[in-house]
């Protein structure tokens, strides 16, 4: 068997950086992998703003304004501030090599203010086309668009108030899944096999995993299904409508595990093999108060003013926190992307506290060794 069967990881997910214009409504982002991507979702960061931080995705019709996701807090789907009309822009549509950002009219343009930079990661899916589940009585009833190449699967289901299964869809069991509801004021909500069973994650929150038995009925999710739990706002409830993204790992493309901090101020904190070079990683600390960070190849070293530089030939990488919508993008605890995994380079409490508990989930900018058995460079 091939070590990759990913070995262009720009074809499955890129990243894109853009500087706001004001120069009107609508702009079409160009990616910069070495394939064309037409993504299916994207994660949109504002990196030096006071501003949420979007999800948005095709499955859900994302071109049309009122359909993003707050990362950071409860807000129902597209009512970011009490807004539901569209005023706060959006990104998303996805081009055939790149996505779109919409500025909206508030805040001097959500997303194009003037001299304001952005970042989006965004992955493939299925091109927005969906399969539908749930003629046959099914619960819940489903759609859902997947890619088993990249192991990723977008679900759109509506909640029945009883326990249930969904098909995923995936090539293997999921590792890493993310639950919204959409029609209600609910969390967003994390499982990760680094957590367990009965436990889960909120993202709009620093705070440790919580004991939640009935967020997947107690069930880890198998090789075929996830289980979402009757009893549980965040996953099943009657009538709840509710989006999950399901990812697993893939070799050389994408790894979610977990590490344990060593406290080093020497800049010798863990090294974690991934089997690529990460192109960006998300961590946070499960036993206690610990940040959702966001890790970036493209955001490079720091400035003197503090801003990322976005020097990509230097691996110690800033972060963003994920959890509010005040920071900036800032050195909350660096690592050094390197070509088969991430070192730890501080013991700042968010990454790499003694004896904790950590989990990562990680892309690839590049595997470490392609299909044909050809190593990347060392960095």
């Amino acid at each position: 068997m091939a070590y990759t069967t990913v070995d262009d990881s720009s074809s499955q997910c890129q990243s894109v950086r853009w500087t706001g214009n004001a120069s009107g409504s609508t702009r079409d982002l160009t990616f910069t992998g070495n394939s064309d991507m037409k993504p299916d979702m994207a994660i949109a960061i504002a990196e030096d703003a006071t501003q949420s931080h979007f999800i948005t995705d095709s499955s859900r019709n994302w071109d049309v304004g009122n359909k993003e996701l707050v990362w950071d807090g409860n807000n129902v789907e597209g009512d970011t501030g009490a807004l539901n009309s569209g005023a706060y822009g959006w990104v998303g549509d996805g081009l055939t090599d790149g996505v779109q950002s919409n500025q909206g009219s508030v805040n001097n343009g959500y997303w194009n203010a003037n001299a304001e930079p952005y970042y989006a990661a965004c992955f493939k899916a299925n091109g927005g086309s969906v399969t539908t589940v749930g003629e046959s009585g099914a619960n819940p009833g489903f759609t859902r668009q997947t890619n088993t190449d990249a192991g990723f699967s977008i679900i759109s289901y509506t909640g029945t108030g009883s326990n249930g299964t969904m098909a995923h869809g995936l090539p293997a069991t999921p590792t890493f899944i993310y639950f919204k509801r959409r029609n209600n004021a609910n969390v967003g909500c994390i499982w990760h096999k680094g957590i367990g069973d009965d436990y889960k994650l909120v993202t709009s929150t620093y705070a440790a995993k919580d004991s939640d038995g009935a967020f997947m009925n107690s069930t880890l999710p198998t090789s075929t299904n996830i289980t979402v739990g009757g009893a549980s706002v965040n996953t099943n409830a009657d009538a709840g409508t509710y989006i999950c993204y399901a990812w697993t790992d893939i070799q050389g493309f994408s790894k979610f595990g977990s590490y344990v901090g060593n406290g080093n101020s020497d800049g010798d904190g863990p090294f974690v093999y991934t089997g690529f070079k990460p192109a960006f990683i998300i961590t946070k600390r499960t036993d206690a108060n610990g940040s959702w960070l966001w890790h970036d190849i493209k955001w490079g070293q720091l400035t003197s003013s503090g801003n990322a530089s976005g020097n990509n030939s230097n691996p110690v990488t800033t972060s963003m926190v994920m959890e509010s919508n005040s920071n900036v993008v800032d050195d909350y605890g660096s690592m050094d992307m390197l070509s088969n995994g991430f070192k730890l380079r501080s013991d700042a409490a968010s990454t790499n506290t003694s004896t904790a508990p950590f989990i990562y989930m990680a892309w690839a900018e590049n595997p470490f060794v392609t299909s044909k058995g050809t190593p990347t460079t060392a960095r």
